[in-house]
């Protein structure tokens, strides 16, 4: 294998060794949590963490804050998913991040 073959493994491998988050700030509304589940549950995709609460934004207003994280996700699919949970309904603010394990510490 080529060095650009060798970095090309490397990267696609390295999109599965991670896990994606996703913090979703909203309108305390009913209809907010299972829109938000359905763009996984349409990709056949479980989150391996949710935890969801409703609390007070800076202005005293109820809020929903739903904090999303998911392994064995392509980072152009979770970029995708991002981008569509920022246009539901009543959703106010979306923020990502990604957390990288070493090989040694996932057992690959």
């Amino acid at each position: 294998m080529t060095n650009h073959a060798l970095l090309a493994q490397d990267a696609l491998s390295s999109d599965f060794k991670s896990v994606h988050c996703f913090a979703v700030h909203a309108v305390a509304e009913p209809d907010v949590m299972p829109r938000v589940l359905e763009l996984f549950a349409k990709r056949n995709l479980i989150p391996t963490s949710w935890h969801s609460i409703v609390a007070s934004d800076r202005h005293g207003n109820e809020e929903l804050q739903i904090d999303i994280q998911i392994r064995h996700l392509e980072t152009r699919i979770a970029d995708h998913i991002a981008r569509c949970l920022r246009q539901i309904a009543n959703v106010q603010t979306v923020l990502t991040s990604e957390k990288g394990y070493s090989s040694s510490a996932i057992g690959a």
